[in-house]
């Protein structure tokens, strides 16, 4: 049985959800797997015979404006390697998490224990937060020390390489969702709410658009009833309340906040909004396609690599809030050509299951 350390972050982004669904998919196979993290997964659920989680402490004291987050990783990684006898690391996110596995490699390595690293990167580590003079060499120097590299979209790819000095070869393996855990083994004919469901889920930063989220609406509630669910938290969601409330659409808007229910969500949604300006994969709009729901997102980043446009839902261009309601109006207004993008959508997200993708990963794994 093989024995795996992922590290990742434990919270409701992409990153955190695929590093999780994998884990668990690969403890179900001849696999022992090792959460490494500051806190238990959302995804993790109950532990199970074939994985662990390992609570990574953060030191408190006076000297330190900024908990040493990273030392006490790099700490924890060569404890858990020692002690479990781990074959090999995977860490999602190159910062700070490549970045720690490399430097606990280099310890381990003081002792006599050898140990490969494979760092999938996600997105915002390479497009937003990598970039920053201030750490763009470290994480230059994290990603070139991994033994493997994955991106999880050809965008990601050409971005990386764009803004790093890479010298190795970076493999495209895509996320992927389980069908079967949510019992979706067939596609079933989706039909039209009488009211319209409206759906959008992020983190709420200004790289989501998520004003634009409400602008579309607002004109798509003009002609047609519909609701408007709002999932998730942070630092444009008072900006967006502000929004609904000056528009008068309180009542046909719902922040749900941060949810564990976003299966039931999406099973009640007829249409998915993501007009962000960037998405490395997207994994939220393939979740919704999955219920057979079509997305209209923005052209250009790694989720137009996801949509057909014109076939299971619709890319724009950045900031047209016209051209995004008058789609979202012929969608729901047409149910022949709903029905056609419906399916689209599932047949597509297919494409992109746990049983296509995973073996890719184990590919990896096996070359160490």
């Amino acid at each position: 049985m093989k024995r795996i350390g992922i590290v990742c972050y434990p919270t409701f982004g992409g990153s955190g959800i695929v590093a999780t669904e994998l884990g668990k998919s690969l403890s179900e196979k001849d696999y022992f797997i090792h959460f490494i993290s500051y806190e238990k997964p959302v995804r993790l659920g109950s532990l199970k015979q074939n994985f662990s989680f390992h609570e990574v402490k953060i030191p408190s004291y006076p000297l330190f404006h900024y908990p040493p987050y990273e030392l006490a990783l790099t700490a924890k990684i060569v404890e858990v390697v020692k002690k479990n006898k781990l074959d090999l690391l995977h860490v999602h996110y190159a910062i700070p998490h490549a970045y720690a596995a490399v430097n606990a490699k280099k310890i381990l390595k003081s002792i006599g224990i050898s140990i490969p690293i494979v760092t999938t990167l996600h997105g915002t580590d390479i497009t937003l937060v990598g970039k920053s003079p201030y750490i763009l060499s470290a994480v230059n120097y994290a990603i070139n020390e991994s033994d493997s590299i994955t991106a999880v979209s050809n965008y990601l790819k050409k971005e990386t390489l764009k803004n790093f000095d890479i010298k190795k070869e970076i493999s495209v393996i895509p996320n992927f969702v389980d069908f079967n855990f949510h019992n979706l083994k067939d596609w079933v004919p989706k039909k039209l709410n009488k009211k319209k469901i409206i759906t959008h889920i992020s983190n709420f930063r200004p790289v989501k658009k998520c004003l634009d989220v409400i602008h579309i609406f607002r004109k798509v509630n003009k002609e047609i009833d519909c609701f408007l669910f709002m999932v998730g938290d942070g630092p444009d969601l008072e900006k967006c309340k502000d929004l609904v409330n000056k528009y008068k659409l309180s009542e046909k808007v719902n922040f749900v906040g941060k949810s564990k229910e976003i299966s039931d969500i999406l099973s009640k949604t007829d249409l998915f909004l993501l007009p962000s300006e960037k998405e490395s994969f997207g994994l939220v709009a393939l979740e919704a396609m999955m219920f057979s729901t079509p997305v209209i997102t923005t052209k250009g980043s790694g989720v137009s690599d996801l949509i057909h446009h014109n076939k299971n839902g619709f890319c724009c261009p950045l900031g047209d809030t016209d051209k995004m309601s008058k789609d979202c109006i012929k969608l729901l207004t047409n149910n022949n050509l709903y029905s056609s993008f419906s399916q689209s959508a599932y047949e597509r997200a297919k494409e992109f299951s746990v049983e296509k993708i995973l073996p890719q990963y184990e590919k990896i794994y096996l070359g160490y």
